[in-house]
């Protein structure tokens, strides 16, 4: 088998080629792992303001980043630019947030299991709105929020759609740790719970159903559930949560945000939604995604009786998708961008775990080897977020282009700063 050139649709924008290069916003991909050196992340700034502008126009004011996809101050600064809300889920993305300078009235505070310093806090800054997930929470809302403290909030719901994508990733079935059952009648309770504390305004509710989902009927679903379960509530918001899949490979195809959200506003006129109810989401890898790759150099060509492993100076400490959820990526040589990928390779880190692979049939040019640059499309949802230090690998730089212009957000973590830690 011979494969194809990489599809230039799994790439940025913004991106094209040379003959002997890749450039992403105006800049050569090549000349970036000189100066920054390999692994790196690389952002193309145009594709994150566009998707960014894509979610505020089909969507109500409110519409949210999911920040847990891809979190850094400049990431955050960008999507309030461009008119999005910024959606947390810790007391650690909250203070990042606001650290960026997005105003707290901007943010919205998740999480299945806020501690009370999260949850004070969140009403102490005055966040957008706080989504109520459990009844423990409920209770310390009761004893923390007052007239004089007040605070605006959705209640999570599952609505008993189960998504057609990974089992871990799957969070709007009955058998889930977050929200509140509709079927049970654990929704319409607590409702009823956070309607009587004084100074909680429940503004609506917000689902979920999971992530790199890439049929709308799950979504539609959904928000039929959700349009019936609210039909006699005075409620002025529905969030159909995130989760819009993407293409990771060649041959997979996904909705865009346009059409998802042309998709709900249709569906809510048919299921009789009331005009009032602004209609929200929460998009994170469908913003980010396709925007990033990541450069790694070749180190070790290892032929063995099966195969070819292809070691990069990277891995699960850069990538843990493949290793959790089997998730399949492509690859290319940044020097020869039109050549045909006709080396088939196990490409794998550089991590002490046999399962430490990146993409387990890749295929690249037959020129490719040791010191070689190649890189992976589409990695730039829950690349960094999710990074570690295992075996003490520090983190990427991250590098935002745009305009023939690089600029670096995060800079490469040190031993020194992995050391930072120790009494």
């Amino acid at each position: 088998m011979t494969a194809e050139p990489i599809l230039l649709s799994l790439l940025p924008d913004s991106a094209s080629f040379d003959a002997n290069d890749v450039i992403v916003g105006g800049v050569s991909l090549r000349g970036l792992a000189g100066i920054y050196g390999t692994p790196l992340f690389v952002y193309d700034e145009a594709t994150l303001r566009s998707r960014c502008r894509e979610a505020a126009s089909v969507f109500d004011d409110g519409v949210a980043f999911a920040s847990k996809s891809f979190l850094c101050g400049a990431m955050a600064r960008l999507a309030f630019e461009e008119g999005l809300c910024i959606d947390v889920a810790t007391g650690g993305e909250l203070d990042l947030v606001l650290r960026a300078g997005v105003p707290a009235e901007r943010i919205i505070m998740h999480g299945n299991n806020k501690s009370v310093e999260e949850i004070e806090r969140a009403i102490s800054v005055k966040v957008h709105r706080l989504v109520v997930d459990n009844f423990e929470e409920i209770s310390l809302l009761a004893s923390i929020v007052s007239p004089a403290s007040p605070v605006d909030c959705l209640v999570r719901v599952t609505p008993g759609v189960e998504a057609h994508t990974h089992e871990f990733v799957r969070t709007g079935q009955e058998d889930t740790k977050f929200g509140f059952s509709v079927a049970s009648g654990d929704a319409r309770t607590a409702i009823e719970e956070l309607r009587i504390i004084p100074g909680l305004n429940l503004r609506g509710v917000h689902a979920h159903i999971g992530s790199q989902v890439f049929e709308l009927v799950g979504f539609l679903e959904s928000l039929s559930v959700l349009a019936q379960f609210i039909a006699n509530d005075d409620f002025d918001e529905l969030c159909v949560g995130g989760g819009l899949g993407v293409a990771y490979v060649a041959g997979e195809s996904a909705p865009t945000i346009r059409q998802w959200g042309d998709a709900i506003r249709a569906a809510a006129v048919g299921c009789g939604l009331k005009t009032n109810v602004r209609l929200l989401a929460e998009p994170g890898r469908a913003i980010v995604a396709q925007a990033g790759l990541t450069l790694y150099q070749v180190g070790a060509v290892k032929p063995v009786a099966q195969r070819t492993y292809m070691a990069v100076d990277g891995g699960m400490s850069d990538n843990p998708r493949p290793v959790l959820y089997g998730s399949g990526y492509e690859a290319f040589d940044v020097a020869h961008p039109h050549d045909a990928r006709e080396q088939r390779v196990r490409l794998v880190g550089k991590h002490c775990e046999s399962g430490d692979v990146l993409i387990d049939e890749a295929w690249l040019p037959s020129s490719t080897g040791a010191r070689s640059i190649v890189a992976t499309p589409v990695t730039g949802a829950y690349g960094y977020s999710m990074a570690s230090n295992y075996n003490r690998v520090p983190r990427p730089a991250v590098v935002f282009v745009r305009d023939g212009v690089a600029h670096e957000v995060l800079r490469r973590e040190t031993f020194d700063d992995m050391a930072r830690l120790e009494m």
